[in-house]
Formats: structure tokens, C-alpha cells, sequence
């Protein structure tokens, strides 16, 4: 009695299997690529951050924005001087002409906006309503402004000037965020009491990490604090007592805080600082780009910049 060997038939039947699963990871590829929830330290979810004021090359809003495009960024936040202002309409323009994302305009916040907002908020404002366009305000705060006052105090005269800006934002269909800056205004618990005191539940908050090393020992616990609020997070490489600015991977700390961003549950947009002094603010994107896929791929996270 003879028996035939199944060899040939398992060998259909593993290369079935094979096949079926490359065509899965083939399926998973395709539908990450096209999902519209971007993977968080995907390109399109990165956001340039700190470009104007600190770039040496003085960009004109055509440069910049063709520097961002060749760089891959698909998001900008506007930050500025008074000297930039008058050419937030253009930059705005010339945005959409590029196909980039005006994702948040920062607002800044000092003693002389005690009895409402200035003119250079309404500069902000007006070009953002007159474009037809909405965006994300962040709103960052000197310490002068709320000086010499106890905590409830705090809480009151600051939620009082978030509502009359989220009022404004509101004409443009934008929303706004708390943004850190140091300072009493720069604890997670204390913009989490400010968003209650105000009334509303859509303000968000920014996490600057490099105005975030208080937090730098205890960021878990703070991320799980802003969580409920927060839309956008400011990378730095991060060290104790050293430089405040640092190239991301450069710090002691970075790798263990990104590791915690993506073990939780954010899922809000990543900014990448151009935050020198003296330098062409390419050199800086580029190098933070580079660290950060560093990172990652350390942290087992590899291409998906």
C-alpha cells in the first residue's frame, strides 16, 4: 500500500497563506495612507512653529512658504511682531496658494490688555475674518497681567479675557487654546480651573515643551491632567538646568515624554520649533525633522515622517 506525500499540498497551502497575508499588510499599508486621522508624527499632522520672528533670512511670506512645502510641512502657526503684522493678509494668501494649513495664530497677552483687546489683536482678527478663513487661537499670556492678585482672582481676571478672545474668534467660526508661557498661566491645573471658570468646554490648551520643564518629571501626569483639552503639542529637546532651546534628541528627556505622548491617547497636532536665535530657520526645521525620526525610530517607531 502506497501513500502519497501531502508535501505538495502544504506547500499550496502556505503559499495561500502568504499570499493572503502580504495582501492584508498590503490592505493596512493602503488604508493608513489614505485614513483621514494621520498617524501623530505623520508630516501632515506636523505643524512649523516659531518660523517668522527667528528666521535671519527675514523670509518673505512666498519663501517661507515655499521652504515649508520643500520641506514636506502641510502646517504652519503664525506667530509674529508687530513688524510682521501688516503682512498677516499676505501670508494668509499665500498660505492657501501653497496649499498649507494656517492651523493656529498666536495672541499675546500682557498688562496693557487689562480693558479689552489691543489693536495688534485686532490686526490678528481682521485678517483672519476678511480671508474667510477660521483657525485655532493661541493665546499665551504675560505674568504683568494678572501680578499682585490672589489664586481666585487670577482665575477670574484671566477667564474674563479668554471669553471676550474666544468671543472675537468666534466671528471667523476659529476657536482658541491657552497656550503656556511659564508662569502661573503655565500649569496644567491652573488653565484647567481657567477653561471651568470661563463656562465653555471648547477651549483647548498648547503643550510647549520648551516652556514645560517644570513638567518634565512629572509629564504623565500632566499630560492626563490637559488630555480632556489638549489640540497641539510644541516639541524641544528637553535637559535640566542646561539650554532652554534644544535640537529634539539633543535633550535627556524628549524620548521618555514623546514615548508617553504615544502610549496615550493624544491624538492632536505635534509642533516642530524653529526657535533660535541667528540661525536660517530651515537649518533648524530640518535638524528637529531629522532628530525627531532619530527618536522615533529608537522608540521602535520608525518611517513615519
Amino acid at each position: 500500500m502506497s501513500v502519497k506525500c501531502p508535501f505538495p499540498y502544504l506547500m499550496t497551502v502556505f503559499l495561500l497563506m502568504g499570499s493572503v497575508l502580504i495582501a492584508c499588510s498590503q490592505n493596512e499599508e493602503e488604508e493608513l495612507a489614505m485614513s483621514d486621522e494621520p498617524h501623530l508624527f505623520e508630516m501632515r499632522n506636523l505643524v512649523a512653529w516659531c518660523i517668522i520672528p527667528y528666521d535671519n533670512q527675514n523670509r518673505t511670506p512666498q519663501q517661507r512658504a515655499e521652504m515649508l512645502t520643500d520641506l514636506g510641512f502641510s502646517r504652519m502657526a503664525y506667530d509674529w511682531r508687530d513688524e510682521h503684522l501688516p503682512h498677516f493678509p499676505e501670508e494668509i494668501r499665500t498660505l492657501q496658494s501653497h496649499d498649507i494649513d494656517l492651523t493656529a495664530a498666536w495672541l499675546w497677552i500682557d498688562q496693557r490688555a487689562t480693558d479689552g483687546l489691543l489693536p495688534e489683536h485686532d490686526k490678528i482678527f481682521d485678517a483672519i475674518e476678511e480671508a474667510d478663513v477660521s483657525t485655532n487661537i493661541w493665546v499665551g499670556m504675560h505674568e504683568n497681567f494678572y501680578e499682585g492678585l490672589n489664586e481666585q482672582q487670577k482665575v477670574e481676571k484671566v477667564a474674563g479675557m479668554i471669553r471676550e478672545v474666544r468671543r472675537r474668534a468666534l466671528v471667523s467660526g476659529s476657536s482658541i487654546s491657552l497656550y503656556n508661557h511659564g508662569g502661573w498661566m503655565g500649569e496644567p491645573e491652573n488653565q484647567v480651573r481657567i477653561i471651568e471658570a470661563t463656562g465653555f468646554d471648547d477651549i483647548g490648551i498648547v503643550f510647549n515643551f520648551h516652556h514645560g520643564h517644570d513638567q518634565i518629571d512629572r509629564f504623565e501626569d500632566a499630560l492626563n491632567i490637559m488630555m480632556p483639552y489638549l489640540v497641539a503639542v510644541n516639541l524641544n529637546g528637553m535637559e535640566k538646568g542646561g539650554a532652554h532651546i534644544l535640537d529634539i534628541g539633543q535633550g535627556d528627556y524628549e524620548t521618555d515624554m514623546i514615548a508617553t505622548l504615544l502610549d496615550s491617547d493624544y491624538t492632536g497636532h505635534i509642533g516642530i520649533i524653529g526657535h533660535t536665535e541667528g540661525e536660517d530657520v530651515r537649518d533648524v526645521l530640518q535638524r528637529n525633522l531629522e532628530g525627531l525620526q532619530q527618536v522615533l525610530s529608537d522608540l521602535g517607531e520608525p518611517g513615519v515622517l
